[in-house]
């Protein structure tokens, strides 16, 4: 029996105004069939206000897929805590793995963002993962672990319970390779043990998702894992029955 609790889409540069009314009409209509699992859809900057309008009365949360670690000032192109949350958005994804290497994003970056993120009461979706490489090496966990102690260092507990944790193996991201029930359960088992040791005991509340490649036919088996609590949903979020299917397989 799945016992996942969140769902999000992360859209990425996709998708449109139409895309929005379907994807919410669509949705609302079945959501007695996940009714038990919160979903966030992270659309771009430019949908975010459309989404928040159609999602008013409905129980479809609204976050980002960036944040500026600044509060204001000349940085181009750039998008505040404040501005995010005056327009409706709830949690934000950080350290997305096409934001490290194709943005050259830091960990040390992560952290400021994180923690700009955490000051203005949002919720934080810290994405963590390693390449192929890394995986062939063995270095896995060591990867992992690092990104995650360094993106949450000095962040107080009194936070914690505002972050979610997200595993998605650079891999498995949009190549259609899927990290095996087993492979993403050991990481998360490691993951819940190392939250627990930053953040004490809720840290065992703290939701783990899974990430990279997640499908109608492969969504139950990996939210059926002990520490796998949902998932980050990428190219299926924009499908609608694709994603229903996978919302569906987080309520069980």
């Amino acid at each position: 029996m799945p016992n996942a609790s969140l769902v999000i889409a992360n859209w990425k540069m996709n998708g449109n105004k139409a895309l929005v009314k379907e994807m919410t009409a669509f949705l609302r209509d079945n959501k007695e069939q996940f009714n038990a699992v919160d979903v966030v859809v992270c659309p771009p900057f430019t949908l975010i206000s459309d989404l928040t309008r159609e999602c008013y009365y409905d129980d479809i949360a609204v976050g980002a897929q960036n944040v500026s670690e600044h509060e204001s000032g000349a940085y181009t192109g750039e998008v505040s805590t404040s501005q995010l949350k005056e327009a409706g958005v709830g949690c934000v994804l950080i350290g997305h793995s096409e934001r490290r290497q194709l943005f050259a994003e830091n960990d040390e970056q992560i952290n400021r963002k994180i923690k700009s993120a955490l000051s203005a009461d949002l919720q934080v979706v810290l994405c963590v993962g390693e390449n192929k490489s890394q995986r062939d090496a063995g270095e896995t966990w060591n990867v992992v672990s690092q990104q995650v102690k360094n993106a949450l260092q000095d962040v107080a507990t009194d936070n914690a319970g505002k972050i979610v944790v997200a595993y998605e193996p650079v891999w498995a991201i949009g190549t259609g390779d899927t990290a095996t029930p087993e492979q993403a359960q050991e990481v998360h088992e490691n993951l819940r043990a190392l939250v627990v040791d930053l953040f004490g005991e809720i840290g065992n509340k703290l939701p783990l998702l899974y990430g990279g490649s997640v499908k109608p036919d492969n969504a139950k088996e990996l939210f059926s894992q002990k520490d796998i609590d949902g998932g980050l949903i990428g190219g299926a979020s924009l499908k609608t029955d694709d994603f229903l299917s996978i919302c569906q397989a987080a309520q069980g």
